[in-house]
């Protein structure tokens, strides 16, 4: 048979009209017999979420998660201090080199303790801000190493039931206000708002960072968890931004080009071994035209060495393998005057573009993301910033605090990041900061000091809270959207971590903590069990955690926080959502009655 174009028409094999029709039948009778399963697979797993403790839900509650009350025991009272992913009683596990046992080494899962942690026998609410940043309770902090071995460089002395913390270090021991006077004549940019972000390698009790908060520059302290026992935890206790880390082989968790200053006093890193890794480290975190600050050996050789048990001449060769090291990284030396040098990263890509191949160390291919900073190795090669971002040096950003509200250049590199959804976000957080305030009265006053937003996006939290006596660590998820360059270019400070871990502190060193949604992105790998007892380890009694969550989650977390010796109230959101509701819960302060090991 033909058209009326005259081709032939094909006409349908009737013998395969049966048969395909059969399978058609049995692909649908599959797919529902697949979604059965997948139902019921997804109804297992949400029994499975919480093992024993999860109730099956009735038919008229399935909108929400229900969980039987369990009450968590205490951790016996040598867990005061515990710090779950630098824990020294598992140091032995790993070897010294380099200093790989002082890195994050989180316990596996039938290891992690799922108990309170208690505070030390007398301890008191913290001091309030800025008082306490010249003294603490004892109590709080009870160790005497700092204060018998370095009681000669003043970083604080025991006075009764205080610590004082005099303002001295090691490399200035007669007080931290006249060595940042000194900074600031080498470095005018610390004075007039170019220099907004910085960090403190090695920071002792981090008066450096204390003194700059003054100066309008916002310093993140780091230390490792060492025998000094509690470096970063008087830090907090003081109202410092601090952090316990180390550059040993891993990453610092900072996307690149985030600090506007890097910062080193005596602080014993062996800048020159390895390949420089330690040095390269520094100059990927550093923002284009960004400033790095030296004191203490070798800088000064000539007057110092003796001081250094060592000689002159391997004084005199360690500062000079320094200056080839930073000069071929790009870096010049920037002025120097008795024992601080300082030295200026390049603006541009010009010295970059210079470098030939078989220059050593070499520029970093395209396999090494920049920004990639959660356990991710260091290599001996130069992570060179990307040209394309000619706004976002120190000498091109807009100075502090213009900076704060000023769309970031690096928002390009989000999906869907633009100038409105910035000023959107940035508008969003401030109604919701100031309702915040009105559920917590607490919050915009000196009862509240440290913040931590646990899932941030832009810092919008953080920066509405801009003019309260605050600081904030925004807290970008390893799993999420990368936005943590975007905090730091608004002259904000943040870090990488995966909430299915422990964070990076010790025990009672938040007075608030806030998420939005974290359980409802990370509730697939992350045990909500697991997270509420890490924000319970880290949050200071009587401090209080702002829970912005999904209706289906918030029953769930009330009931595992009375477990914990919270208590929680459920409110409404600014704007009368039914779908996110807002937990307000506060933990209670209680003594240990436990004495042996669990």
């Amino acid at each position: 048979m033909n058209n009326k174009d005259g081709k032939p028409v094909i006409q349908p094999d009737k013998s395969r009209i049966v048969p395909m029709a059969i399978i058609f039948v049995v692909l649908c009778g599959s797919s529902f017999y697949m979604g059965i399963i997948f139902c019921s697979e997804k109804d297992r797993f949400v029994a499975m979420y919480n093992q024993n403790s999860i109730e099956s839900p009735k038919e008229s509650s399935i909108s929400s998660l229900q969980i039987k009350y369990t009450s968590f025991p205490e951790c016996s009272a040598d867990y005061q201090d515990y710090t779950p992913c630098t824990d020294p009683r598992r140091w032995r596990k790993y070897g010294s080199y380099r200093l790989v046992l002082l890195e994050r080494h989180c316990p596996p899962k039938f290891e992690r303790k799922e108990c309170l942690v208690p505070p030390p026998d007398g301890y008191k609410p913290p001091i309030r801000w800025p008082k306490s940043r010249d003294e603490c309770w004892y109590r709080n902090v009870p160790y005497d190493w700092i204060n018998k071995q370095k009681s000669n460089q003043h970083w604080l002395k025991k006075e009764g039931e205080k610590f004082i913390f005099p303002g001295g270090g090691t490399m200035f021991p007669n007080g931290v206000g006249k060595y940042v006077d000194l900074m600031e004549d080498l470095i005018p940019e610390m004075k007039d708002g170019t220099i907004r972000t910085a960090i403190d390698t090695g920071c002792g009790v981090a008066s450096w960072g204390g003194d700059l908060l003054d100066r309008g520059i916002l310093t993140l302290s780091l230390a490792p968890r060492d025998n000094h026992e509690a470096q970063v935890q008087f830090a907090l206790e003081r109202g410092i931004p601090a952090i316990l880390g180390v550059i040993s082989t891993q990453r610092l968790p900072f996307p690149s080009s985030s600090f506007d200053m890097a910062h080193c006093s005596r602080c014993l890193i062996p800048w020159t071994e390895y390949g420089g890794v330690y040095l390269l480290e520094i100059h990927r975190i550093l923002r284009p035209g960004g400033f790095w600050v030296l004191s203490g050996p070798p800088i000064n050789y000539e007057r110092r060495w003796r001081g250094w048990n060592t000689t002159i001449e391997a004084q005199k060769s360690d500062y000079e393998k320094l200056k080839e090291l930073l000069t071929s990284l790009c870096f010049k030396l920037y002025k120097k005057k008795g024992d601080i040098a300082v030295w200026k990263k390049s603006p541009d890509s010009n010295c970059y573009n210079k470098l030939a191949r078989d220059t050593y160390p070499p520029k970093c291919d395209d396999s090494l993301e920049p920004d990639s900073a959660w356990y991710t190795p260091l290599r001996s090669c130069i992570v060179v910033p990307d040209p394309k971002f000619k706004k976002s040096g120190l000498s091109s950003i807009s100075k502090w605090p213009e900076r704060l509200h000023v769309t970031p250049e690096r928002i390009s590199m989000l999906h869907h990041g633009s100038d409105s959804t910035f000023k959107h976000d940035d508008s969003k957080w401030k109604k919701q900061a100031a309702y915040y305030k009105k559920l917590i009265p607490e919050l915009g006053t000196d009862k509240i000091r440290n913040i931590m937003d646990m899932n941030t996006v832009y810092g919008g939290f953080a920066a509405a809270l801009i003019k309260d006596p605050v600081w904030v660590m925004n807290v970008v998820s390893s799993y999420a959207t990368n936005t943590l360059p975007v905090v730091y270019d608004r002259g904000l400070i943040g870090t990488f971590h995966d909430w299915c871990e422990s964070f990076s502190t010790y025990p009672r060193t938040y007075d608030l903590l806030h998420l939005d949604g974290l359980f409802t992105a990370e509730s697939h790998r992350c045990e909500m069990k697991n997270v509420l007892l890490e924000m319970d380890r880290i949050l200071r009694p009587w401090g209080h955690a702002i829970i912005r969550e999904s209706h289906y989650f918030t029953d769930a977390i009330t009931t595992i926080g009375k477990g914990m010796r919270w208590e929680c109230r459920k409110e409404d959101t600014e704007n009368g959502s039914d779908i996110q509701k807002i937990l307000v819960c506060q933990k209670k302060l209680w003594y240990s009655s436990n004495q042996g090991s669990r």
